[in-house]
């Protein structure tokens, strides 16, 4: 017999029952929820997921491609990629990192440095199974110590790389360039997927330029990896597509040749084929070894060349922003016989000085007495200052800005290296817009013999010289030459842009046979660099870096080296077939005819006959200089002629 249950008891058992109810509904229903999430997963959302597992198990890795290598006209290396060997740690595979670092100082040399570098690497690290650089550029003695000791060490492998290297160093530092590390502002304006793997991008000159060209396109490889990202085999590969080679117009002898004239010196150089437009040599001096920019250049080495008072980073060639002086007479004498205001045998009486209308200040002449009566001829081979005085005001600024313009002054030549500046000419348009003012007769009379506001970079007037000695033909300059696909023999040429200019023949040969007799003449400023292997034109110059008073003389022997007036010269050769047109600039040099008009020379002398050229010679006194063209004073309205 069953014992009555108790109402306290009766109780309980309903409250079991209905909790046991409750109990088994919430277990049935989670187990529902997890069945509908199963079908949700393995069926609704199978594509899906197993896309994703797919991904995690398959990795893309970039190839970087191999850059471009860069040669002169004969085929010298300028810029190529050698191998080089890093150290590297598997940062998963050590258990003691610091003792691992300290063994491995006393195989090989491991500074403080190299540490500090490493902790920024393995900083920015995410993947422990990838190895970090300890140390670069391991030297084949320090790889050996390392391989024999590789036993002791699994975490420890050597890789290899290929790094950038320019084995002329500065003697091409200003053309070529170099590449650095990419930072991020370049990162912002680059196809950052044709980047992978790749550290480095052209900062400068033809690296920089050529940048697409030289860098190719980035390959892939798909591989199979574990759970931890390490690398199980290959699955499939894109090679990459390396970068084309360049062969430039240059000639690395006449380049040798022109750097060692401007040792010592600062100043620039730039030489043209005028046939082609082509950059023969082109050297900014001082230079710099472009080297310890690929891998990061030291900052006390950094320092010592951006603080230089030389300025060795500077390139002057392209940069560099000069009165052109007494160099820009033959254009002014020709754009006078273009217009009809001046003939050929028209002559001007030079007393020393020259006034304009109705004013009292005199605008001297170089030469204290004056040169006589003058026509064109005599005007440039004595580079007589009062001849263009008068020319340049007959023909006024409008007339002689818009025929400069034509010969590239006061606007970039469109050479294929980034960083040209345009040099100045100025103009009633540019006073106006830059000054607030309007243009003084006096100013036109300053532009008429280079100086003043007139700035002009040794490029701008290698180009116009070119173009004077082609007659007219005005040819972009180039750097390159051709591009080639690697393992091809084909080259694929560079255009360039060519304009003719419409000026009277017979003007032009009246200029050129002038600027012949600045050399062959008697009197001529650059007579002494006469040469009976070729016939040189040519045209000196003298650049004021500060002003003389009205009242004052200038005593070179007085002024502070880097006050002193530039030298400069212009000049192509053969005249009858020109083979080379070149502008030499050498700072605070004195006078072009006894600096500069003789480091012209040699290297013609070099382009032409295949002469090693001489040391120049040391600075003359003023006594045994041909002359000192070009030094005058500006009238009212005209500004400070400095080379700033």
């Amino acid at each position: 017999m069953t014992a009555p249950f108790f109402p306290e008891q009766k109780e309980a058992l309903q409250r079991f029952r209905a909790r046991a109810l409750f109990a088994a509904f919430f277990v049935v229903l989670l187990l529902s929820l997890i069945v509908l999430r199963l079908i949700q997963l393995q069926v609704q959302q199978h594509q899906h997921f197993s896309t994703l597992s797919q991904e995690n198990r398959i990795k893309l890795e970039a190839l970087p491609p191999t850059r471009g290598r860069i040669y002169d006209a004969q085929g010298v290396l300028l810029a190529g990629n050698s191998p080089a060997y890093s150290l590297t740690i598997t940062l998963e595979k050590v258990k003691d990192l610091p003792a691992l670092i300290q063994e491995l100082a006393q195989i090989i040399s491991i500074d403080e440095k190299d540490r500090k570098r490493f902790q920024r690497r393995r900083q920015q690290a995410h993947r422990p199974y990838q190895g970090i650089a300890l140390r670069t550029h391991l030297t084949p003695e320090e790889v050996a110590r390392i391989a024999v000791n590789n036993y002791r060490f699994p975490a420890v492998s050597i890789q290899p790389e290929l790094l950038r290297t320019y084995p002329l160093g500065e003697l091409t530092a200003h053309v070529v360039g170099y590449v650095g590390r990419i930072n991020e502002r370049e990162l912002r304006r680059i196809d950052a997927s044709d980047y992978r793997g790749t550290r480095y991008i052209g900062k400068t000159g033809v690296e920089k330029s050529y940048e697409k060209s030289l860098h190719g396109h980035v390959g892939h490889q798909q591989v199979e990896v574990n759970a931890k990202g390490r690398v199980l085999r290959v699955l499939d590969s894109r090679l990459p597509v390396p970068g084309k080679n360049l062969h430039l117009y240059l000639d690395i002898r006449l380049q040798r040749d022109a750097f060692q004239l401007m040792q010592g010196r600062r100043g620039a150089i730039a030489a043209i084929d005028p046939n082609t437009g082509g950059i023969l040599a082109m050297v900014s001096s001082p230079s710099f070894d472009p080297n310890p920019f690929v891998e990061g250049i030291s900052v006390k080495a950094y320092s010592a060349l951006r603080d230089s008072l030389d300025t060795p980073l500077f390139n002057r060639a392209l940069r560099g922003q000069y009165p052109p002086g007494s160099t820009i007479k033959p254009f002014v004498g020709l754009a006078g016989l273009e217009f009809g205001i001046r003939r050929a045998g028209d002559r001007k009486y030079c007393p020393g000085y020259y006034q304009l209308p109705n004013n009292d200040h005199k605008y001297r002449d170089w030469k204290r007495w004056g040169h006589g009566s003058t026509d064109l001829r005599k005007a440039l081979v004595e580079s007589c200052d009062v001849y263009f005085y008068d020319l340049a005001h007959d023909l006024g600024i409008d007339r002689l800005h818009d025929f400069l313009t034509g010969f590239g002054f006061g606007r970039r030549t469109g050479i294929d290296i980034a960083g040209e500046l345009g040099g100045l000419l100025p103009s009633r348009a540019w006073k106006r817009r830059t000054r607030k003012q309007a243009w003084y007769p006096g100013e036109t009379l300053i532009v008429g013999i280079g100086q003043g506001t007139f700035l002009a970079t040794p490029l701008q007037l290698a180009v116009a010289t070119a173009t004077l000695a082609n007659r007219g033909k005005f040819i972009a300059p180039r750097i390159v030459r051709a591009t080639q696909v690697p393992g091809s023999d084909r080259l694929e040429p560079v255009p360039t842009l060519v304009r003719d200019l419409p000026l009277h023949p017979t003007h032009v040969e009246e200029v050129i046979r002038d600027m012949t007799q600045v050399i062959e003449g008697k009197r001529g400023t650059a007579r002494g660099i006469r040469t009976s292997a070729y016939r040189i034109a040519g045209k000196t110059g003298t650049a004021q870096v500060f002003t003389v008073g009205q009242k004052e003389r200038y005593n070179e022997a007085q002024v502070a080296e880097r006050m002193r007036d530039h030298a400069l010269f212009i000049a192509f050769a053969p005249v009858e077939q020109p083979r080379i047109a070149l502008a030499v600039i050498v700072e605070n040099g004195g006078h072009g005819g006894a600096v500069a008009a003789p480091i012209a020379r040699a290297l013609m002398d070099s382009y032409l006959l295949g002469k090693s050229p001489e040391p120049p010679p040391e600075d003359q006194n003023a006594s045994t200089r041909a002359t000192s063209e070009g030094r005058s004073t500006p009238g009212p309205g005209g500004t400070d002629a400095r080379s700033r």
